[in-house]
């Protein structure tokens, strides 16, 4: 794996981090007492690396820059306009960086070689998040546990559930459990384009509440086992708008499966949707992406065996405020085969690895999957995505950029990439949309019911 840190990896490998069981939970309070100090307060190193290009964390971005303009409503100005282009990575000299490209991105410059680049800039450690965020994460660590065979979580509430984790399905859940604020709203656009270039606005109204981040609740189990409630109703285009997907996200899965809801204007009838989930086709995807990977990945765990591959430095997407600016129309960022790099900004940074392998006698679509974890948000950033032969067929980017007025490590939005066929998607764009409402607070249950989408749907 490169460069590890040594010494954290051989504390976390003792600790089962690299074994494939989901037996082990918590952590003794000698381990929790790191986070703050050698650890940062969700579990990533604090220090910086040998040579001092990746720096030390030192709070991350917490309130709007002095250098820039901002108020709540606005898209967030990019504080880091002015840096420097380090040097960019192409297909030409790819091999000179390769101990630090992830699968997914060597793939990209290899099969787009031509077009393709990644243009690197200083690194900048901005993502942080409240302190309450903070004094869960060190709670849950003493007391957060996996259910059985990992299909969910007990104890932990809030925050990142295993900000120490014991293997890898601790990892992927606090990639999924992420904190968004308790109330949201936000309106995105998606576009699927032609090999050529050409392709159709998809725009997308969503909401949430997150129980996971109620700050009344004490543990997962007061949650009644529903962590997150979402709607999400397209508006455009035409011949899409009025499709209304309601999800009631369970917590041990084990339990209870995810439930949801669809609502057709073309029926005017809600139905019960348990095709959300999995490898079925993602709403408004035309097929580039699979349920279960939108966002990098989300929902039941179950049907792989989870492996720790380790920890690297890689370059990779953050600070992404430029690809996110409300400067850039959407012909800007959407081009023939992959989104216009110009915009995109790459970083080094640590990264986790973790790999999921189908089990035996199990049905999906993706036989292998291997993720990239940003280090100091705990989200998936890149992935690889191989078929049943075994064979790289698809890939996702994420870019991640802090939302400093909250402050919480946001995102401009993720590039699901076909390497077979020359497309891809480009979804939770909000450049010309209005800006992401953290604090949805006019909210309310109620509102998140089969009843409640279909009225909602009706044109």
């Amino acid at each position: 794996m490169g460069k590890v840190n040594r010494a954290l990896m051989a504390v976390l490998v003792a600790a089962g981090v690299g074994a494939s069981s989901a037996a082990i939970a918590k952590v003794p309070e000698s381990q929790a007492a790191r986070l703050g100090q050698d650890l940062t307060p969700l579990g990533a190193e604090k220090g910086g690396n040998a040579d001092g290009s990746i720096p030390a964390w030192t709070g991350g971005l917490t309130s709007p820059p002095s250098n820039v303009t901002y108020q709540v409503g606005m898209h967030h100005p990019d504080p880091f306009a002015n840096d420097p282009l380090l040097f960019t990575i192409n297909a030409g000299n790819a091999a000179q960086y390769a101990d630090k490209l992830t699968g997914a991105h060597k793939a990209l410059l290899d099969v787009y070689s031509s077009s393709y680049f990644m243009p690197v800039y200083q690194t900048r450690r901005t993502c942080t998040f409240p302190d309450n965020v903070f004094a869960a994460a060190r709670n849950n660590a003493l007391v957060g546990e996996l259910a059985e065979g990992g299909n969910g979580v007990n104890g932990a509430i809030m925050s990142k559930p295993f900000p120490i984790p014991n293997n890898a399905w601790e990892i992927i859940w606090n990639h999924m459990l992420v904190f968004i604020n308790y109330k949201a709203t936000r309106q995105y656009a998606a576009a699927v384009p032609t090999a050529s270039g050409d392709y159709t606005l998809y725009t997308v109204q969503d909401e949430a509440i997150v129980a996971w981040n109620d700050p009344s609740k004490d543990k997962a189990e007061d949650l009644e086992n529903i962590w997150a409630l979402y709607i999400a109703h397209t508006v455009a285009p035409a011949r899409r708008a009025g499709n209304v997907t309601l999800v009631h996200e369970t917590i041990n899965m084990a339990q209870q499966p995810r439930l949801a809801w669809q609502y057709s204007p073309g029926t005017r009838r809600v139905r019960r949707a348990p095709n959300i989930a999995y490898d079925n086709p993602g709403v408004n995807s035309d097929g580039m992406f699979t349920v279960d990977s939108l966002g990098g990945y989300n929902g039941s765990p179950n049907r792989y065996d989870w492996t720790v591959i380790g920890k690297n430095e890689y370059y990779l997407p953050n600070n992404n405020y430029r690809l996110g600016s409300d400067a850039l129309q959407y012909d800007d960022i959407i081009t023939a085969r992959h989104i216009n790099q110009e915009h995109t900004r790459y970083e080094l940074q640590r990264a986790w690895v973790i790999e999921a392998n189908l089990k035996p006698a199990t049905r999906h679509v993706y036989a292998r999957r291997r993720m990239y974890l940003q280090e100091d948000s705990w989200g998936v950033i890149a992935t690889e995505l191989y078929d049943t032969r075994g064979q790289l067929w698809r890939t996702q980017e994420g870019f991640p950029k802090t939302a400093y007025e909250v402050p919480l490590c946001a995102g401009a939005g993720m590039a699901y990439y076909d390497l077979t066929n020359g497309r891809y998607l480009m979804g939770g764009m909000i450049n010309q949309e209005p800006a992401v409402n953290f604090f949805a607070t006019e909210l309310r249950e109620d509102r998140y019911t089969p009843a409640s989408i279909r009225r909602l749907g009706v044109r």
